[in-house]
This record gives C-alpha cells, structure tokens and sequence, in this order.
C-alpha cells in the first residue's frame, strides 16, 4: 500500500493492483476502494507522525527500524511481527484472520453478501460466502427478527 492509495479527507482506502519493491501484490485482478471511519485515518496521521515521521518512502508499511530503513515490509517482517504481537498478547490470529474477521462483522451487522463481495474483491460471491461466511444459526435468527420474522404471528389458523 501507498500513501497516494489514503485519501483521509475522504475516509477512503483504495487497494491497486500494483507491482511493488518488496514483490507483494494486492490479491485479485482488480482494484477497488474501500470506505474507511475518521478514526482509521486518525490512527494513520499518528502513524505518520509519531513512527513513521521523515522516512522518505512511498510505501505505508515500511521497515523503521532495521535497516535500510524505509524499504517497504516483506512478507517475513510482517509475519515477524506478528509472531511478536503473538507472544506478547497470548491471542494466536495472523493477518488473514483479519481479514476474515472483518467480513464476518460486516455481514453480523446487516451488510450484504454483495456489498462484503465488492470490498473483500472477490470475483463471486460463492467465494465470499463459502470463505468468509462464518455465521451461526443466531445470526441467522437476528437477520429474521430484524425483518420481522418471529412475532408471534406466523401461524395462524
């Protein structure tokens, strides 16, 4: 990721399918933008500003304090990092976890298997469901209640 792919002003992260220095690329053939709260972008300007500070990269996920500074991360120094994040929080996730984590949110709070398809940048949304579609049976019941299921009146005689 690029800073040019962070606009805060419109709380919005762009993902681009992009050849990178570290030979990373964003999963998927196609790009797409991501709606972002105030508070992420809050989260980045203190990035910048209390880690990242004159680092002279291009990149947003940068080595800072190995050398040669400012390269963009490696796989290996992201799972590093994770490892130690690991250790010291006894909470046992890797990043793919995230990601899973986010689309079971969204689709628990109402958003639909389309709307999670377009921001997770899946081609189907088969793959949406059958990978990021860890909802249970009350799940399923909040959703029916929401649309008014289970008052009391469904059967009638």
């Amino acid at each position: 990721m690029r800073h040019e792919d962070i606009d805060i002003g419109g709380c919005l992260v762009r993902v681009v399918p992009r050849d990178n220095a570290n030979g990373m690329r964003a999963k998927g053939g196609r790009g797409r933008a991501v709606p972002a709260g105030a508070p992420l972008m809050r989260l980045y300007a203190d990035y910048l500003n209390r880690e990242y500070q004159a680092v002279d990269s291009d990149y947003v996920f940068v080595s800072l304090w190995a050398a040669p500074a400012g390269r963009p991360m490696t796989y290996p120094a992201a799972y590093d990092l994770v490892t130690r994040l690991r250790a010291v929080t006894g909470i046992a996730f890797s990043l793919h976890w995230c990601r899973h984590t986010y689309a079971t949110w969204l689709l628990r709070r109402g958003a639909g298997m389309e709307t999670v398809k377009e921001l997770m940048g899946h081609v189907s949304v088969a793959t949406t469901i059958g990978a990021y579609g860890h909802l249970t049976v009350e799940d399923a019941r909040r959703v029916l209640e929401k649309a008014g299921w289970f008052t009391g009146q469904e059967v009638r005689l």
